[in-house]
């Protein structure tokens, strides 16, 4: 995608290609827009009348060569009424707008203003981020187009605005934000025979360019730090465990480190205990939590965030070997605490057991907030359109659901409760690693909650908006990279300083 899209920033007198702007309803453009259509003016209030376009908000309105205007196509989207646009809206007008271009299309403008006026640079720079994100495709496996498939080797997109050079500089804090999501993106969509647990150890190792300290931990490091839950799920495989820390340090020196911890299951058959072929080949996204950590850490280095970050992920693939772990088999977690495997496939709460515990021990971070493709029963409860959210702080929440809110990346909290802790009790350790069919979300987080002490934290359960994203103006993926933006906007409103 980055080799395909080229983003500038020009003044409005400056255009060419497809031009796409926008206006709110009872077609109301603001002053550029209206200077730059004047030759059209009657046309296109004729044609918005044939059509039935006001501005409603979503709507469209496309003319093919316009007569008067120089251009191959004209594009009008409706902004719904003139004061509702929220700067948050930004994104998905880029989105809707790169939409629009046609795919035979090698350069485009889009005007960066509304009704009530151009947009601020900040605002320009979020038009970008939308631009940037819905032309985002992962077709890198593909040989051959099809017949027929004329599209663009390279298109051009003119960010038109009042002031391009500081909407150029704002885009360059953004653009840091897209690279992360692609990044989390690219590694999702990435197939388990490319992806296993060392290539994305590697592939998050390259953010050592950007200043970021990287530490790899292999089976025989986490054997001595006693990480039996971990190594247990992927003691299965032919691809080896790892663990990779990666440090970001700039915050103050010696201020205790915020920190992110992703479940890396690189591939999931379930083990042992193995799940149904029908959709199995969606268990390579099994580490989308781990990719969500390493597109975060390259969005806070690359826009130089002014926080001190520890991220982590644990890295398995969970097969069912001859060496596989058991229903039954006990393992015992670097804190000391055992688990009887009751279920192989409810792997990754293991996985989050032993990290959670290694940064918490390691750092003592303010908080941690880990991110997991965990059960399919937040799916059932949450559907696609929120993270299940649960916590030991409130005040946590509250920033998270802000962020959430702030960036459309939303989560919804659910409960947890001794009641629910006692399903997990095991007659034979410590814990089991599934209390069964009921409540199989909060179970598993109550488990997670074992291992984090006193530490404010927060699990989120992103199984039902990480994989199989609900297709967006601002994603045409199979995976949105979701949680990039939700905790980049967390740290950036509530912990750089």
């Amino acid at each position: 995608m980055a080799e395909v899209l080229k983003i500038a920033f020009t003044p409005f007198t400056q255009r060419r290609g497809v031009l796409v702007v926008f206006c709110s309803e009872g077609l109301k453009f603001g002053p550029a827009t209206r200077k730059a259509l004047a030759p059209v003016d009657a046309f296109l209030r004729q044609a918005a009348a044939a059509d039935r376009f006001t501005g409603k908000n979503g709507s469209t309105l496309e003319i093919v060569a316009p007569a008067g205007l120089d251009l191959p196509r004209l594009v009008v989207i409706g902004t719904g009424k003139e004061n509702d646009l929220k700067t948050r809206d930004m994104v998905k007008l880029g989105g809707a707008a790169m939409g629009k271009v046609p795919a035979v299309a090698t350069e485009a403008a889009i005007f960066a203003e509304v009704a009530t006026g151009a947009l601020r640079p900040e605002q320009v720079a979020e038009l970008a981020l939308g631009v940037r994100l819905r032309a985002y495709a992962f077709d890198r496996y593909k040989t051959k187009r099809k017949e027929g498939d004329d599209r663009a080797d390279k298109v051009e997109v003119d960010l038109a605005c009042a002031n391009s050079g500081a909407a150029e500089k704002a885009w360059t804090r953004k653009v840091a934000i897209a690279d992360g999501v692609v990044l989390a993106r690219d590694l999702i969509n990435e197939p388990a025979n490319i992806l296993y647990p060392a290539e994305l150890a590697r592939r998050a190792s390259a953010l050592s360019k950007l200043g970021v300290s990287v530490e790899v931990f292999d089976v025989a490091d986490m054997r001595k730090l006693g990480m039996g839950a971990l190594l247990g799920v992927g003691q299965g495989s032919v691809h080896d465990s790892r663990m990779v820390v990666m440090r970001w340090n700039g915050g103050k020196k010696g201020v205790e480190p915020i920190s992110f911890i992703g479940k890396g299951v690189t591939f999931d058959t379930g083990g042992i205990s193995i799940k149904p072929a029908a959709g199995m080949e969606d268990m390579k996204g099994d580490m989308a939590g781990a990719a969500c950590v390493v597109g975060l850490m390259h969005a806070l280095a690359g826009r130089k965030a002014k926080v001190n970050a520890v991220c982590a992920i644990g890295l398995v693939e969970n097969m069912p070997d001859g060496k596989a772990q058991r229903p039954g088999d006990i393992v015992k977690t670097m804190s000391g605490q055992t688990i009887e495997i009751i279920n192989t496939d409810a792997e990754g709460r293991l996985v989050l057991a032993d990290v959670l515990h290694y940064v918490n021990k390691r750092f003592k971070p303010k908080f941690m907030i880990n991110l997991a493709t965990l059960t399919g029963a937040i799916i059932v409860a949450l559907g696609q359109e929120y993270a299940g959210l649960f916590s030991n702080n409130d005040r946590l929440v509250e920033r998270l659901t802000k962020a959430g809110e702030a960036t459309g990346e939303r989560v919804w909290r659910m409960p947890l409760g001794p009641e629910y802790d006692k399903m997990i009790d095991s007659k034979f350790a410590d814990m089991k690693n599934t209390g069964g069919r009921w409540a199989g979300s909060i179970t598993a987080a109550q488990l997670l909650q074992r291992f984090v002490d006193k530490t404010p934290w927060a699990h989120l359960d992103i199984a039902g908006t990480a994989l199989g994203s609900p297709q967006t103006d601002i994603n045409k993926s199979w995976s949105s990279g979701w949680g990039v933006r939700l905790l980049d906007r967390l740290v950036e409103d509530y912990y750089e300083r």
